[in-house]
């Protein structure tokens, strides 16, 4: 998304800030301050939310963050205060994610992609987390810390439903009549249902099973609260922070590693269709029966393939006539290097004399080879002599389903070479880069805790519960950027477009999963703080497994997918409702 323009918002900002009334004597003394440690996660008490009928009245006194930010304890003054630090921490994320994607240009994907950027994507919402456990004293820190955890299931549940949804809507295309595969740029369906909406490659639906393991240290926490001893509860705590942080680290090294393996995969699934065409080709040019009557290659028809192949009779193929043969077989149905072909083929085949020439035993043995894999991969064939073609009709169908799913990553890693090849002036774009990243930082840090103060003292003036607060208005703040990023990208109205989109999101969730979760757990068991969130835990629980478990066995998605993601939201926010306001979980 292109970096916004905010510098002249960024100086007056400031100043109306310094504007703002407020009152400077104490931080507002809530029920929950006023009474004994609650532990059900909240700072207020489990009463239905209302809001003051006055707005504007100011009975109770504030303190200053940082002994100089503005601050107030009335509903509208408190709501103001909450946007402005709400669009700075957009700002923040905005800066974070632009630097993120000049330095993806400049150092392309590996460490900096499956690494680092990932992580500065969930910087904004781990910070605000963060800092909702520091503040005070324990009691201050267990009535805030919901603030986190309101945010860190709003950030997890708006990113799987809202925006999910809403990329479905504008990223829609016609689905193909037989084979329900969304059509390229094609939208002449209108609003249809079911017939129109999204297709992803293969790559996405391991996304999506990454974001369900993901949800394991929730589980696990939750069952620790079956202990029954305090000590029992605190150690389980830090076990659990223990496998989050292990599965945080496995995650980043899968990304890391990511790139490698998609390519040596893509690379594997090329051969195989090449395979297949020359297996065909073989087998029409074949003078006499291809296999014998136990199924195997007929050898004397594989030496005469051979000599027909070998066209200066030297008794061994060569480069170029291997090249040749390529060429004639005329794969329209994929587009890959004839030379890298090749070597794949030559490295196949050549074992024996390892002369990076092929003779005829090693013709026969690798073509033998392949035959085999054609079996374990096709129909069963009982009468070799009649149904030859029949395997290798399903080995070459696989071949073209394995690379249509797998095919997005020749276009971005063809696309990723050029950019990066194509960088102009690389020591400035270094430069801008780290500064985004390092000013992203500053303002993420700098106006957490005022926005965290904020959300508190909007709760105490409304009685509304901080986690309702930060489950609504503070992943608009910090996930917007990233949210309008994927509704433009998705309007490409392509499989490439939608398949990064879809695993940009499930990535999101699956960092807010691991490396928050890990955040608020170190703040639960270094503060000594309760934790009492069942309720929110299994709203997590549930949109990631719906959503996860929706995304990880299917390519493609109708428009009614989107109607499902949208009403998840809506019963988020009730269920948790329910469970605690009428059965009293906490």
């Amino acid at each position: 998304m292109p970096a916004h323009k905010p510098h002249l918002l960024l100086l007056i900002l400031p100043i109306l800030l310094l504007l703002l009334p407020s009152a400077v004597h104490s931080r507002p003394l809530s029920s929950s301050q006023s009474s004994d440690l609650i532990s059900d996660g909240f700072h207020s008490l489990r009463t239905p939310p209302y809001i003051l009928l006055n707005p504007f009245s100011a009975e109770e006194s504030c303190e200053q963050t940082y002994g100089f930010m503005p601050c107030t304890s009335t509903v509208l003054g408190n709501l103001f205060l909450i946007i402005v630090y709400g669009y700075l921490m957009f700002v923040a994320a905005t800066y974070l994610s632009t630097g993120s994607e000049l330095l993806l240009q400049m150092l392309g994907p590996g460490i900096v992609g499956g690494l680092f950027l990932p992580m500065l994507g969930a910087l904004p919402d781990a910070m605000l987390i963060l800092v909702s456990g520091l503040s005070g004293s324990t009691a201050t820190a267990q009535s805030q810390v919901s603030v986190g955890m309101g945010l860190l299931a709003g950030s997890t549940v708006m990113l799987v439903t809202v925006i999910w949804g809403s990329c479905i809507v504008v990223g829609k295309c016609d689905l193909g009549e037989t084979d329900s595969v969304a059509i390229n740029g094609q939208n002449t369906k209108g609003f249809s249902l079911t017939g129109t909406g999204v297709s992803t490659d293969i790559w996405t639906c391991y996304a999506a099973r990454i974001m369900v393991i993901s949800v394991i240290p929730f589980i696990v926490v939750q069952l620790t609260q079956l202990l029954h001893s305090a000590s029992g509860r605190h150690l389980a705590v830090l076990i659990v922070l223990i496998l989050s942080l292990l599965m945080l680290i496995s995650y980043c090294l899968y990304q890391v590693f990511q790139p490698w393996i998609q390519r040596r995969r893509l690379a594997y699934v090329k051969l195989k269709h090449v395979m297949s065409g020359i297996l065909k080709h073989l087998r029409q040019r074949a003078l006499g029966r291809f296999l014998t009557d136990d199924g195997q290659p007929n050898k004397d028809v594989m030496e005469k393939l051979f000599h027909a192949i070998d066209e200066n009779h030297d008794g061994r193929l060569s480069a170029s006539e291997l090249k040749a043969l390529i060429l004639g077989i005329r794969f329209e149905e994929i587009n890959f290097d004839r030379d890298d072909a090749v070597d794949k083929i030559m490295k196949d085949f050549d074992i024996i004399r390892r002369d990076n020439y092929i003779d005829c035993n090693e013709f026969v043995h690798g073509i033998s080879k392949w035959i085999e894999e054609a079996k374990r991969s096709g129909a069963v064939i009982t009468d070799p002599s009649s149904r030859t073609f029949t395997y290798l009709d399903n080995f070459q169908r696989q071949a073209k389903r394995e690379h249509a799913l797998l095919g997005l990553e020749d276009q971005v890693e063809d696309q990723s070479n050029e950019v990066v090849e194509g960088v102009e002036n690389p020591k400035w774009i270094s430069i801008k880069a780290v500064l985004m990243l390092l000013l992203g930082t500053i303002i993420a840090a700098v106006f957490a805790d005022p926005l965290v103060d904020a959300v508190d003292n909007f709760s105490d003036a409304t009685s509304i519960p901080t986690f309702f607060i930060s489950f609504i208005a503070l992943p608009l703040a910090t996930n917007s950027s990233e949210a309008v990023s994927a509704i433009i990208f998705a309007s490409r109205k392509t499989c490439t477009t939608a398949s990064l989109t879809f695993s940009e999101l499930y990535g999101a969730v699956t960092m807010n999963n691991l490396l928050c979760l890990s955040v608020f757990l170190a703040l639960v068991y270094i503060r000594g703080l309760t934790w009492d969130f069942s309720s929110e835990v299994l709203v997590i629980f549930i949109v990631c497994i719906v959503m996860g478990a929706f995304a990880s066995f299917r390519n493609t998605f109708p428009l009614w997918t989107s109607l499902l993601a949208y009403l998840l939201y809506p019963f988020s926010l009730a269920l948790v409702y329910v469970l605690d306001y009428i059965f009293g979980w906490s």
